[in-house]
């Protein structure tokens, strides 16, 4: 009984002292309200994080026009941009040629390859995403252009950035006009497929005699940009397709758009062309027929035959694979053309 009394005391001194505890700790009222103080300064707003993106990424929809004209074009659809490797990477792929140009793919180190290889495309030809303004636009290439098998470097405007790849590839030996025989080890034998650099400048192509001249197209502001990307018709011709031709209903048509600046006749140009053409496809096709005799060429084939032939002849194969693969029979540069045709056969032997 003295327990249970003993500690029932001590409990109800607990109790009290938790009491008092919590009545010396109650907050009291509130006091009266201070002094409005002055306002700090407001701080700067930041910049929007799309202000940059709409410069190019507007609602203008010009931006999907011409991403549409390209993924029409051969450089989005051609295939070619499998070719990967060594030379061929620097025009068939977009890393290739980029890193080709600024040092950091060397085409000629062994087992140079470019991965997951893109074809030609916006990044290619200019500096997208950069700065994010419409900077971007600026082309990746520009200037002179240091073209194969010469020692010219022409200055294209903006068709530079065309003509870098679009050029005759390297030829060696390349005959000499009076010079020595050539051995022909290969059926590629040639400039390879893209030499309208060479043609709409006049230079580069195997030139016996004499009389060359260059059409007013080879003096042509921008060359390549001026016709090729001319005024879209859709996504069949002009602007980021670069094709020239496109079907109108069944029937081929050219987009003279880019040709009105020079031509005011436009029907009586567009009859000019097709006999221009026409005189052209002749030329090309007399040249083979004297190629296919001399034994240079076979019947039914482009290719060359291996062995070994006066420079004239292996010349007049070289012109005839320029010409043919150029597709343009005659158009970059008719002067031009016409000459180098009739003096490569007149230069011929006799069977």
């Amino acid at each position: 009984m003295k327990k249970m009394n003993k500690f029932m005391m001590m409990f109800a001194i607990a109790l009290m002292a938790a009491f008092t505890f919590v009545s010396c700790t109650k907050e009291g009222p509130a006091g009266p309200a201070g002094k409005d103080g002055v306002d700090g300064e407001n701080g700067i707003n930041g910049v929007d994080g799309t202000a940059t993106c709409v410069q190019c990424h507007d609602n203008s929809q010009t931006l999907f026009a011409k991403t549409n004209q390209w993924e029409h074009s051969t450089h989005a659809t051609g295939g070619n941009f499998e070719r990967n490797t060594g030379d061929c990477a620097t025009c068939h792929t977009s890393q290739g040629f980029l890193g080709f140009h600024n040092g950091t793919y060397d085409p000629t180190a062994e087992g140079a390859a470019i991965s997951n290889p893109n074809p030609p495309n916006c990044y290619t030809c200019h500096n997208i995403h950069s700065t994010y303004t419409t900077d971007d636009w600026a082309l990746t290439m520009s200037g002179p252009v240091t073209l194969y098998n010469t020692t010219e470097t022409p200055d294209f405007g903006n068709g530079s950035m065309c003509a870098n790849c679009h050029q005759g590839r390297p030829v060696e030996p390349f005959p000499a006009v009076g010079g020595a025989d050539i051995t022909i080890t290969s059926s590629r034998y040639g400039v390879h497929h893209g030499p309208q650099a060479n043609v709409v400048k006049g230079v580069g192509l195997f030139m016996p005699g004499t009389g060359y001249a260059n059409s007013a197209h080879s003096n042509i502001s921008n060359t390549c940009v001026t016709c090729h990307m001319a005024e879209a018709y859709g996504t069949q011709a002009g602007g980021h397709t670069m094709y020239l031709g496109y079907d109108y209903h069944g029937t081929a048509e050219l987009n003279t758009a880019g040709c009105a600046t020079c031509h005011s006749d436009i029907d009586g140009m567009l009859a000019a062309t097709e006999a221009l053409q026409e005189e052209v496809a002749a030329l090309l096709a007399d040249l083979k027929t004297r190629l296919d005799e001399l034994g240079a060429t076979n019947p039914g084939s482009d290719n060359s035959v291996s062995g070994t032939f006066a420079p004239e002849v292996a010349g007049a194969v070289l012109n005839y694979k320029a010409l043919t693969e150029d597709r343009s029979l005659g158009v970059h540069n008719p002067t031009y053309v016409k000459k180098v045709l009739n003096n490569t056969i007149a230069a011929l032997p006799a069977k």
